[in-house]
């Protein structure tokens, strides 16, 4: 049995075994870094630090205090917060206590929150502040098996008997541990490696949420299969941004816990650029939208600075794709990322006046970022390899616990999502679908077998509903979501998201995009642009002053972005051109329900909001 076999194979029943064991190991190492508001005030924000000795004592006593609520192992508690140094204690207390943590998006409205509450059957809410609070406090009578609601900042919150501050459970907590020093060894010690510890309902791009039941063992085995990898080291500094609430963000504090790392956890999107330099962290990971939001940044001040200054960048832009590409196919051929003289000389000059800058910006230390969720545009990608900000794709759903796939360090390759992680198997269907199997699948959806056996097999192999294909020596290409592949009237399948994903290498403008087809005699797509970018663009076009819903609206707008879409289509097939387009009036979002909080495309409500300007695109042509 190899090493790596033996680390997976021979893990503890919990990540609550494993984070006593941590503390156990290294109780004076720095665990955590967390803001707070400076004393002044104003200006940038303080930090501060949490050894795991510090972290556990706050975990102790939160998991006591649960206890001391009647909190009985498996039963749920929920969990409504932005991501903070509170979540992730308060997680691995619930955890500690044996029972199982019910996540829900701070942005969750009154009603979704009520239902998860009540479908999960959670007993107790963590709260993050009194916003949250009254969602709970609106939908009192629907949820009678709510018996308590903490909240973590207590501001313009009044207590009440089944109301409580996170500072008075943890009060309560540390007053049962002085009597029973013990409780929680035992109930950590009680843990089976099938009891619940996490209930994560998807967001959905349609319909109502599903529960996904994450048992303890999915995520032991995902923090020995993270560590497996050799990705991570106990000296790495990881910046912690992503929402908790989705797997993604979840996983990430696993694979801390064993290796021992220190993790800077701050969820404010806004504060990311002026928290990287203070930061400095070795690796993070993130979404695409912040790449594309970074490369489109960075491009529109390149802009910004003249006709000279945006040259240089869009030189340098393409130095860095081919440089990336060359540097990766010859690591693929020979084990040596190599560039011909040439190459390496532009690259030299084109570091020194751009990628150097880019690369401070994100801290100047960043040893790799890992992206998931949803595909980045391969030349968003290549770009950043070549300013040796190398992004790391990975692949997992909810359902496999978020990590099943990721690419392997030095021999990544951009535009797949690497390889499985050790324990993890794949297989491709006769119709291109990935199936997985491994420690790391749900144990099914809450209250809902029908809809389980529809994904998992009785043999372990869950449908992930991703179509893809694998290279031979194993590297996992996503090619589209099996329910977005439509086929025109045509007959041609056609693959939206890929489509998507190369307009947003070419347009520095855009924000989303919607490609539309199905049934249809040609293909069109709904655009919404990024509001900074595009104002910038305004400003300098003639049209500032104006709103962003009149830039948007504009004939210089709509001719610039034409432009793009032309670009696009000389690198597709007839079939796949856009032919026609329209701009939104606003970008999407999550609050209209267009976007989940994941940041992916709700593709049924953006065509029903916006049937009109399609209907309208395809009028007057004939329909096969």
């Amino acid at each position: 049995m190899s090493d790596t076999q033996t680390l997976i194979e021979n893990r503890p029943p919990s990540v609550a075994a494993l984070f006593l064991e941590r503390v156990a190991a290294t109780p004076d190492a720095e665990a955590y870094r967390y803001p707070v508001p400076n004393a002044a005030g104003e200006g940038p924000d303080d930090w501060k630090s949490l050894s795991w000795g510090q972290a556990a004592e706050r975990v102790y006593a939160i998991a006591a205090g649960l206890i001391e609520l009647g909190v009985q192992p498996e039963q749920r508690v929920a969990l409504a917060s932005s991501t903070r140094i509170e979540w992730i204690l308060a997680d691995l207390g619930i955890m500690c206590a044996g029972a199982a943590t019910t996540t829900v998006y701070p942005q969750t409205n009154a009603e979704e929150s009520a239902f998860i509450l009540s479908d999960s059957d959670s007993r107790v809410l963590i709260a993050e502040d009194a916003a949250q609070l009254a969602k709970a406090v609106e939908k009192r009578a629907e949820l009678p098996d709510l018996t308590h609601v903490v909240v973590i900042d207590p501001a313009g919150v009044e207590t009440a008997d089944w109301i409580l501050t996170l500072d008075e459970l943890e009060k309560r907590g540390a007053a049962r541990l002085e009597k029973d020093a013990d409780l929680i060894k035992e109930r950590v010690g009680a843990i089976t490696k099938d009891q619940l510890a996490t209930l994560i309902y998807t967001s959905g791009t349609t319909g109502r949420p599903k529960g996904v039941r994450l048992p303890h063992d999915n995520w032991s085995y995902m923090a020995k299969a993270i560590a497996a990898t050799g990705l991570i080291s106990a000296e790495d500094v990881q910046y912690l941004w992503l929402p908790l609430a989705h797997v993604f963000g979840k996983v990430l504090t696993s694979g801390q816990i064993e290796v021992g790392h220190v993790t800077a956890v701050d969820g404010r999107v806004d504060k990311i650029i002026e928290n990287l330099p203070v930061v400095q962290p070795t690796y993070m990971a993130a979404v695409p939208r912040i790449f594309e939001k970074v490369y489109n940044g960075v491009a529109a001040k390149a802009r910004a600075g003249g006709g000279a200054k945006y040259k240089i960048f869009q030189w340098a832009a393409g130095v860095a794709r081919e440089y990336a590409k060359v540097s990766q196919d010859n690591f693929r051929r020979t084990g040596t990322a190599s560039v011909p003289f040439g190459l390496g000389a532009k690259h030299k000059v084109a570091d020194a006046l751009v990628y150097s800058k880019l690369r401070d910006a994100f801290g100047g230390r960043l040893r790799a970022c890992v992206s998931g969720s949803v595909a980045l545009a391969p030349e968003i990608g290549y770009f950043f390899a070549g300013a040796g900000i190398h992004i790391l794709e990975g692949y997992g759903l909810t359902e496999s616990s978020a990590a099943s796939f990721v690419n392997p360090g030095e021999a990544y390759r951009t535009g797949t999502v690497g390889k499985p992680l050790p324990g993890c198997e794949v297989r491709i269907a006769d119709d291109g679908e990935i199936l997985l199997r491994g420690p790391g699948i749900m144990e099914g959806y809450h209250g809902l077998p029908e809809k389980t056996a529809e994904v998992l097999e009785p043999d372990g192999w869950f449908h992930t509903g991703d179509i893809g294909e694998l290279s031979p020596d194993g590297y996992l290409r996503i090619t589209d979501r099996k329910k977005d592949l439509f086929k025109t009237s045509g007959g041609k399948y056609i693959a939206p998201t890929e489509i998507e994903g190369s307009f947003k290498s070419v347009c520095p403008y855009v924000s989303n995009i919607l490609v539309h087809g199905a049934d249809r005699n040609f293909c069109t797509a709904l655009i919404a642009l990024d509001e900074v970018a595009i104002m910038g663009w305004a400003e300098e076009n003639g049209l500032g002053g104006k709103s962003y819903a009149e830039v948007v609206a504009s004939a210089e707008t709509v001719a610039m972005v034409e432009g793009y879409v032309k670009q696009l289509n000389e690198g597709l097939q007839r079939w796949q051109t856009i032919k026609k387009f329209r701009l939104l009036p606003r970008d999407l979002d999550v609050e209209h329900g267009e976007i989940t909080p994941s940041l992916k495309l709700k593709r049924p409500v953006v065509e029903r909001e916006y049937a009109g300007l399609l209907e309208e695109m395809y009028a007057g042509t004939r329909e096969a």
